[in-house]
C-alpha cells in the first residue's frame, strides 16, 4: 500500500504541473481574444476587463473596412502551404542523401549545411532583396516562396530523422527488388517518415505565416501583403485602437491552431520517436 501512495503522488504532482502549464501557455491566446471583444477604454482601464466582452464583431468588422483582411489571409495561405511543401520534399530528399548515400565529400558538406544555421538570417537581407530586385520579383509572392523552399534546419531534421527510422536492410531490400534510388525514396522512405514530415510541416508553416521583416521587405503592393504586414498597417500615427488589432491578431491565429490541432498527433509522434525505439 506504501508503494503505491508513494507512486501516486509524483502523478498528482504530474498532473498539477500539465494543467498549469497549459493555462499558462493558453492565457496569451485568452487575453488576445478578451483585449479583441472589448474596447480599448475597458483594456486601459484599472483595472483592466479580464473577461470577454461583446465588441469583438465591431471589432472585426473594423479590421475588415481598414484592410483586405481575407486576401491577405489568401496570400498566406499560399506562401506558406508551397514553401511547405517545397521544404517537405527538397528537405527529405536531401536528408534521404546524407542519412543514406554514400557519395564523396558528404560529411564536408553537412558539416558547412550546419554552419549555414549559425548565421543570422538578417545579413543576408540585402544580397537576397539586390536578387530579387534583380530578378524582377519585386511585389510577388514568389520574392517570398523561392528564397525559403529549402531550409538547412529541415534537411539537418531529416536526415536525424531517416538515419533513425530507416534500416540499411530495407534499403537493401528494396534494391535487390530492382528499385532505383529515387523509387526507394518515394515508396519506402517517405511513407515511414511520415510524423518526421508532420512535425517539419507544422513547424515550418508556422513560421512562414510568421514571418513578417522579408516579406515587409520585399511586398509594398497592399494586393500582395501577406496577413503580418496587412494587420501592422492597422496602427495609426497618433492613435493605436489595441482591441481592434488584438481582434485582428486573435483571427489571424485561428489558421495556426486549426493546423498544429490537425496534425498534432503526428506532431507529437515525431518528436517522441526516438524516445519509444530499444
Amino acid at each position: 500500500m506504501k508503494e503505491v501512495g508513494q507512486k501516486k503522488l509524483p502523478k498528482i504532482f504530474l498532473y498539477l504541473f500539465l494543467i498549469v502549464s497549459s493555462l499558462v501557455s493558453l492565457f496569451p491566446f485568452y487575453w488576445m481574444f478578451v483585449i479583441g471583444s472589448n474596447s480599448t477604454t475597458s483594456v486601459n482601464q484599472f483595472p483592466p476587463a479580464m473577461i470577454p466582452g461583446t465588441q469583438f464583431f465591431e471589432n472585426a468588422r473594423n479590421v475588415f473596412e481598414r484592410i483586405d483582411f481575407f486576401g491577405s489571409m489568401f496570400n498566406s495561405f499560399i506562401i506558406s502551404g508551397t514553401v511547405t511543401l517545397s521544404v517537405l520534399f527538397f528537405c527529405s530528399l536531401a536528408g534521404f542523401a546524407f542519412a543514406k548515400l554514400n557519395f564523396e565529400g558528404k560529411n564536408m558538406l553537412f558539416v558547412f549545411l550546419l554552419a549555414t544555421m549559425m548565421i543570422p538570417p538578417q545579413l543576408g537581407l540585402i544580397p537576397s532583396f539586390m536578387i530579387i530586385s534583380q530578378l524582377g520579383w519585386i511585389d510577388t509572392l514568389q520574392a517570398v516562396i523561392v528564397p525559403a523552399m529549402v531550409s538547412a534546419f529541415g534537411v539537418f531534421w531529416m536526415r536525424q530523422y531517416i538515419s533513425s527510422a530507416i534500416p540499411d536492410e530495407l534499403l537493401e531490400a528494396a534494391r535487390m527488388d530492382g528499385c532505383s534510388t529515387f523509387r526507394t525514396y518515394w515508396n519506402i522512405v517517405l511513407p515511414t517518415v511520415k510524423p518526421g514530415l508532420a512535425t517539419l510541416g507544422i513547424v515550418t508553416f508556422m513560421n512562414t505565416w510568421n514571418d513578417f521583416l522579408w516579406p515587409l521587405v520585399v511586398l509594398k503592393d497592399q494586393s500582395v501583403h501577406t496577413i503580418q504586414i496587412a494587420l501592422r498597417t492597422l496602427n495609426d500615427v497618433f492613435y493605436t485602437d489595441y482591441s481592434m488589432i488584438l481582434a485582428g491578431t486573435f483571427m489571424a491565429t485561428v489558421p495556426i491552431l486549426i493546423v498544429f490541432l490537425l496534425f498534432s498527433r503526428y506532431f507529437i509522434a515525431g518528436l517522441t520517436e526516438g524516445a519509444v525505439k530499444n
